[in-house]
């Protein structure tokens, strides 16, 4: 352990695993801005605070089991030439998910209906989201594990930058639940956004990988209207007033 403290390629390491963390964590911060949008703050907040602290804890347990989490990449059935790993699948059944997620909620705000979500109430909703963070946060993590593993040789810096990058990823969670919750358009921006990401898990589970760097340029880009967007109507009404 003291020789990684002192050790540049370590720090090394650990700074570049842990920035590639943060950018993969971009996924989460806007699923946690969506999923949390419909409850009450009180309750977002510890929605938060309950569903990260245990996706944590699942990521160290998925970091503790290296050699169970490489297999996954081995192929466990084929249909013709095309062979289907467990990381396949599992990437393949979270990019459905997060697509059918996307559009129930994309209905729900079209249709501007009270449904039986969140804010309906209730314990069984609350618990509801911590386990969607819990799923689909596990399954963003997947591939960043097995890239971490590709990574560095040592489990320390692996856990280090995992526990980094998801103290960040709470730190901007709230901030950006809560622009999302004032501005409804950006809502249905980052929906928009989930149903893009959905795509790029089921493409990468078919083997057929979409490059991040588009997505999260087009992600970027459509940020940087949608803020001119909030500037020019905040400016009118300034303007009515």
């Amino acid at each position: 352990m003291i020789d990684l403290l002192t050790s540049p390629e370590a720090w090394a390491a650990l700074l570049t695993l842990t920035a590639l963390e943060i950018v993969l964590g971009i996924d989460n911060v806007i699923f946690l801005s969506v999923i949390t949008s419909r409850i009450p703050e009180p309750q977002a907040l510890r929605a938060r605070q309950i569903g990260l602290a245990l996706a944590l804890v699942f990521r160290i347990m998925l970091l503790s089991v290296l050699v169970w989490l490489i297999g996954l990449t081995q192929p466990v059935f084929s249909i013709g030439e095309l062979g289907f790993s467990w990381r396949d699948i599992i990437l393949i059944a979270g990019g459905l998910f997060l697509i059918a997620k996307a559009t129930h909620e994309i209905h729900a705000e079209v249709e501007a209906r009270e449904e039986e979500g969140p804010q309906a109430g209730g314990r069984s909703s609350f618990f509801w989201v911590i386990v969607q963070i819990i799923v689909i946060d596990l399954v963003f993590s997947l591939d960043s594990i097995i890239t971490a593993i590709g990574m560095a040789q040592d489990l320390e810096i692996m856990i280090a930058a995992v526990i980094i990058a998801v103290v960040i990823m709470y730190v901007s969670s709230g901030p950006v639940a809560r622009f999302v919750a004032n501005h409804p358009t950006t809502k249905m921006l980052a929906l928009a956004f989930l149903v893009l990401i959905g795509v790029a898990l089921v493409a990468d589970g078919f083997e057929f990988h979409i490059p991040r760097g588009y997505i999260y340029f087009a992600i970027a880009f459509a940020l940087a209207v949608e803020a001119f967007n909030v500037m020019a109507s905040r400016n009118r009404r300034k303007r009515a007033g």
